[in-house]
């Protein structure tokens, strides 16, 4: 059976946790509380493989051009199956939906997301996040991901 993306159900919170979880005690994501994935459910989509939860992401909205993948875990168990790249296709196409013109992401696997079109960028470049968000994170002064974006519309130049 296929892979199917859907969006997040209130039944999936407790899943998104856990996952988000596993990755966080490994250092590859900032945790997120139940409430705050509850909060944020409608930003959420999560993938199956035979009726079964696998992965998730979720698309924040920072200002009327620019969205972050954010919370993109997949079940370690079904790594390099799809469900990663299906996240992120799906979140392309809702950016462009709500008018967006680039995508960022904070990574470790900056691989992953060259192989989808992003780029390496400096994170001063990315204001909007770093000081909208990333000042009260515990990892602020010595971060250790890396920021990359991709550009969702032809015609727009790079800086």
């Amino acid at each position: 059976m296929s892979i199917k993306v859907r969006k997040a159900a209130v039944n999936d919170v407790a899943k998104i946790h856990d996952l988000l979880h596993l990755y966080s005690k490994l250092g590859r994501l900032l945790p997120r509380s139940t409430e705050e994935i509850s909060i944020h459910l409608d930003s959420f989509l999560v993938t199956e493989k035979d009726h079964v939860f696998a992965g998730c992401a979720s698309l924040e909205v920072f200002t009327d051009d620019l969205g972050e993948v954010r919370s993109l875990a997949v079940d370690p168990k079904l790594a390099q199956s799809g469900h990663g790249r299906l996240l992120v296709s799906e979140l392309e196409t809702e950016a462009h939906r709500l008018g967006l013109k680039r995508l960022m992401a904070l990574t470790y696997v900056p691989i992953f997301f060259e192989r989808l079109g992003f780029t390496i960028i400096a994170m001063e470049s990315l204001p909007e996040k770093v000081f909208g968000v990333c000042v009260t994170c515990p990892k602020f002064k010595h971060c250790d991901e890396l920021a990359m974006i991709k550009y969702l519309e032809c015609g727009i130049s790079k800086p």
